[in-house]
């Protein structure tokens, strides 16, 4: 799985929608690499076109090290997209994208 495969898959995420690690490795191309994703994301060289801070885990929490400054930067990241996060979590069932249909 290729880091720019792993960016494309992010660009997918709508505004005020959030995908999980396993949905963007799953889009890439690599159901299993959640992992390799993550590590993409640190990497992202492109924080304005490639908004990695719609990505969290698969309960919703936000990430603990996110790359841009921590998980306070993604919450207010998150909220500027119209998604409401209580104790650094959104609600999976309400915000999380559906890649199998338009939104």
């Amino acid at each position: 799985m290729k880091y720019d495969d792993i960016y494309e898959a992010v660009k997918l995420i709508p505004r005020g929608k959030v995908a999980t690690y396993g949905q963007i490795a799953a889009l890439a191309g690599n159901p299993k690499g959640a992992r390799a994703v993550g590590n993409a994301l640190h990497k992202n060289p492109s924080p304005d076109t490639v908004p990695c801070y719609r990505v969290v885990n698969s309960q919703g929490k936000l990430s603990g090290r996110f790359a841009f400054g921590g998980p306070e930067i993604q919450k207010e990241l998150l909220e500027n997209d119209g998604i409401e996060v209580i104790d650094y979590t959104v609600d999976i069932i309400k915000y999380l994208a559906d890649f199998t249909k338009d939104e």
